[in-house]
């Protein structure tokens, strides 16, 4: 991964780059007579009695992965899972767990999970939570204002912390400024762990694994369908689009910070589509996907190539948007969104208006509990590579593979269902994450682990076509 800002790399081996101070010319895996970094524990103790921590349960996002804590703590170290939810207001953390305790016939959730009262903006709050727990899930969006403080404290109090951002300037930026002293601690944080992106990370590499020979590049088509009922996302998240949109300068001038080299080219050179195009792939119209995964997926396939020498695969991520009476839907908000997101009271306009301005897409009360139950998710991904058989620098990839990932409503089914089995991998399979600690993607901590088998037997499931 990229050094840390104002830090060097020194490579230590053809596996392993370290960062490590200027003025420090030492590297841990150079000179075995060093210590190892040191290594927070995933047991509890005494002094750190929870599990996991729910940080953020009274938010929308938050509510149902409480529930989907509640549904799978069974599966936690030697069955069982101590946890808490936490955040700044006891009477609405406990709401939320009466309402899950409702939903899921478990009246017991009101007695036996606790509660912890913390707040982004009060460090001392932070900070004791953290220290109580193993693995702190981060639910505070949008993760720009509130995503850094509780990365920050989980690192400096040896705890692991899972978010499910979608912004990828907090994330590339949580990777600059927090991955050296997250692997001196031994302290995993992992972001994108929901919707954007375990499907479309994992999804590249089941792919991968699948296929018969070296892949050397993969796209990707998102479709989703709303129920008889129809659908929508909460505002939220268009909360962190407008936002990040706005922001796209300084996302430019963030990744010019990690200075990263090419990652060579394997096979032929990914074509690149157009801004709206018809796909035959999935016979309705595409245009390349917005949001967080195809950074998520370069930094990982980075990562699996400069920390495990595996050959680089290329990708491509685009998303169905249907047919023609969509596009003009498309094309006119679209215009108004590029046009406002460029002025602060165009910002303001986006943020107070959600639906008017999406078409009902976003909405501040977010989606009902039957809309959810009609709603699901479906990625196809198309890979091509040499066989086993074939010479790697001689002649075209001749090899196809066609894989899907499958599964419920993305935003508030899927995305809490990700999380936590995140969260439960790292619990129960410490021993096949990365071999330090470090701000990584799903795709760099999880690659070694049974987490897509997981997945599978939660509803979201992983298949060759």
């Amino acid at each position: 991964l990229a050094p840390v800002a104002q830090l060097s790399t020194v490579r230590c081996s053809s596996r392993w780059s370290h960062s490590v101070s200027s003025s420090i010319p030492v590297c841990l895996f150079q000179y075995p007579s060093l210590s190892l970094p040191a290594m927070a524990s995933f047991r509890t103790s005494s002094s750190r009695p929870y599990h996991i921590i729910i940080f953020g349960a009274s938010g929308f996002t938050g509510q149902f992965v409480v529930e989907e804590v509640a549904r799978t703590a069974s599966e936690g170290p030697k069955g069982s899972l101590k946890w808490a939810v936490a955040g700044r207001n006891r009477a609405k953390l406990e709401k939320v767990l009466e309402q899950a305790a409702g939903v899921l016939g478990k009246p017991e959730l009101k007695s036996e999970v606790d509660v912890l009262i913390a707040d982004v903006n009060d460090a001392d709050s932070l900070a004791a939570m953290c220290k109580q727990g193993v693995i702190v899930l981060s639910c505070v969006g949008p993760y720009r204002f509130f995503g850094e403080p509780v990365v920050k404290t989980c690192v400096e109090n040896g705890a692991h912390c899972i978010d499910i951002s979608g912004e990828p300037q907090f994330l590339e930026s949580m990777q600059l400024n927090y991955h050296g002293q997250a692997a001196e601690k031994g302290v995993y944080v992992v972001g994108s762990c929901g919707f954007d992106s375990i499907p479309a990370d994992m999804g590249v590499i089941y792919t991968r694994d699948q296929f018969k020979g070296t892949i050397t590049a993969i796209e990707s088509f998102l479709t989703a369908n709303a129920g008889p009922e129809g659908g929508s996302i909460h505002d939220g998240t268009w909360q962190s689009a407008i936002y990040g949109f706005a922001d796209g300068p300084k996302l430019r001038s963030l990744r010019k910070k990690f200075s990263h080299k090419p990652l060579p080219l394997v096979g032929a050179k990914i074509k690149k589509r157009g801004a709206l195009f018809y796909s035959n792939e999935i016979q309705q119209y595409a245009l390349p996907f917005m949001g967080s995964d195809p950074s998520v997926v370069k930094r990982t396939q980075r990562y699996l190539h400069e920390e495990l020498n595996e050959s680089p695969v290329q990708y491509g991520a685009y998303v169905g948007v249907g047919g023609i009476s969509n596009i003009f839907k498309l094309v006119f908000a679209g215009l108004m969104f590029w046009f406002l997101v460029k002025f602060s009271f165009g910002q303001n306009l986006l943020i107070k208006f959600p639906e008017f301005f999406s078409f009902g897409f976003f909405s501040k009360d977010g989606p009902t509990r039957k809309q959810m139950e009609g709603s699901s998710f479906r990625f196809v991904f198309f890979g091509e590579g040499y066989t086993e058989d074939q010479d790697l620098t001689e002649g075209k990839p001749n090899g196809k593979i066609r894989t899907v990932v499958k599964g419920p409503e993305a935003g508030y089914v899927a995305t809490p269902i990700a999380m936590v089995q995140a969260a439960i991998t790292m619990l129960n399979e410490s021993d096949s994450l990365p071999k330090t600690g470090g701000v990584y993607t799903p795709g760099a901590t999880f690659a070694k682990t049974t987490l897509i088998d997981r997945l599978n037997k939660h509803g979201i499931q992983f298949s060759v076509l």
